[in-house]
């Protein structure tokens, strides 16, 4: 069964575990996809220090850098500064005992050259390859982005299907504004055997606005037969920020007959 999660709030951590308490949910860590946090030892230490503190009954995750994060860059330096900030995103991640991590395919969709794809493809499947192999205990995500088409992150999970701790996670949101011209159905077809987990919000199909689910555009119904086929074993991150806005899609889902 699907194992819903929120982000908390450093800032209101007793409002956030009241919450996963309330709904048995668990959490996903934003505070370390930022370089800023990542380059603070004293920051990342803090909020290191006060999230190993606590326990919810739900899953714990964490969301890595992804700013500039590109594995499959021409430049050898990028490459190299890109694995780094990947390998200290899976080191808080085990320190935080999360179970899983999510990265980004950062692919850009106004380039489609064969060669372009082709480098992606060979340089991430090398990149995850030598990362998963690193941190055994770790499972790590790749999630769409901007991705316009499924077709690439798919090819890239077939060619790693034997690779036990690499999975997608299928922002469904994501593939709802910037993936339509394929539709939501072609990318749950596409990537379904491979998603492992989950980040749903709502938007009105255009822009990535991150609203409480039901308060945009996104066909809940049409997710719920996506849900059923391809999701009903992976973590899902509400993925909302504040009390209210999770609250609201929390109240949504249930009325939906998802949580």
């Amino acid at each position: 069964m699907a194992a819903f999660q929120i982000i908390p709030d450093p800032e209101h951590l007793k409002e956030s575990i009241a919450l996963a308490e309330e709904y048995s949910l668990g959490f996903e860590y934003n505070d370390f996809f930022s370089p800023s946090v990542l380059d603070d030892e004293r920051k990342a230490e803090e909020l290191i220090e006060r999230y190993r503190q606590i326990k919810v009954p739900g899953p714990v995750t964490s969301h890595g850098d992804f700013f500039d994060v590109l594995v499959f860059s021409e430049d050898k330096e990028v490459r190299e500064i890109s694995l780094k900030r990947i390998r200290q995103s899976l080191k808080i991640s085990e320190r935080l005992g999360a179970v899983g991590t999510v990265f980004h395919s950062n692919i850009c969709p106004q380039l489609s050259a064969k060669k372009y794809i082709d480098n992606w493809l060979s340089s991430n499947e090398h990149c995850w390859r030598e990362i998963c192999a690193e941190y055994p205990g770790q499972q790590i995500w790749l999630e769409n982005m901007f991705d316009a088409d499924p077709a690439p992150m798919a090819e890239l999970a077939l060619r790693l299907k034997d690779i036990e701790n690499f999975g997608i996670c299928f922002d469904y949101a994501h593939a709802c504004c910037f993936g339509m011209e394929h539709g939501v159905d072609e990318w749950a077809e596409a990537i379904g055997p491979y998603i492992k987990h989950v980040h749903i919000n709502d938007n009105d199909l255009k822009r990535d606005l991150h609203l409480a689910v039901g308060n945009g555009k996104i066909d809940w119904e049409v997710f719920k037969k996506h849900f059923e086929r391809y999701m009903k074993d992976a973590s899902i991150l509400i993925e909302n920020n504040g009390i209210d806005a999770q609250r609201a899609s929390i109240e949504y889902l249930k009325k939906a007959g998802l949580m």
